[in-house]
């Protein structure tokens, strides 16, 4: 059977170049930072989807006690025109169909309150994934203006990096401001 696998050794004159490492470690702690960052922007979306859909039934919801409610008031306009008929029939429609026209409108108030505000919950949302895409976006730029460090060892790069990614890392933690 063979020996293995062996990875050539680098020379580097006889001593490691500090920059490297540090470069290295940055770029693992940005790249950290930006998979917790991308997860957050996920989740949000996945928040601002949920409230969307919770907002259209509600108002899916709104719409029918809507139409209960105008076929509520056909009914209670019916039954006045019944009422000179048989005016005991007449009245007893007259308070069931008033107490449903009741109903549906304070409903349908309660409902199209409900529905505005997951509306109101679905934008905060997008605000916020909005924040945490920006800090992503960042981040990303960040770490590759870093990785330009590991090629043409020059220090500028890591620093613009560094400032790029930090750019990226109060955008993100903006989302976590925003209410």
């Amino acid at each position: 059977m063979g020996e293995g696998f062996e990875l050539p050794e680098s020379h580097h004159g006889g001593e490691d170049d500090p920059l490297v490492f540090s470069v290295s470690i940055t770029i693992s702690i940005m790249a950290v930072v930006l998979a917790a960052v991308t997860l957050m922007g996920h989740r949000t979306h996945t928040e601002e989807l949920l409230r969307q859909g919770q907002s259209s039934d509600k108002w899916s919801q709104y719409q029918a006690k809507s139409i209960r409610l105008h076929e509520a008031h056909g009914f209670s306009d019916m039954a006045r025109l019944g009422a000179p008929v048989n005016k005991e029939v007449g009245e007893e429609l007259k308070t069931k169909y008033g107490k449903e026209v009741e109903h549906y409108e304070s409903d349908k108030e309660d409902v199209s309150k409900e529905a505005k505000d997951l509306e109101a919950d679905r934008d905060l949302a997008g605000r916020k994934a909005d924040r945490f895409d920006g800090g992503e976006g960042f981040l990303e730029i960040g770490l590759v203006i870093c990785s330009i460090t590991l090629l043409t060892k020059r220090k500028l790069f890591w620093f613009g990096g560094l400032l790029v990614g930090a750019v990226g890392i109060a955008i993100a933690l903006t989302g976590f401001l925003l209410h």
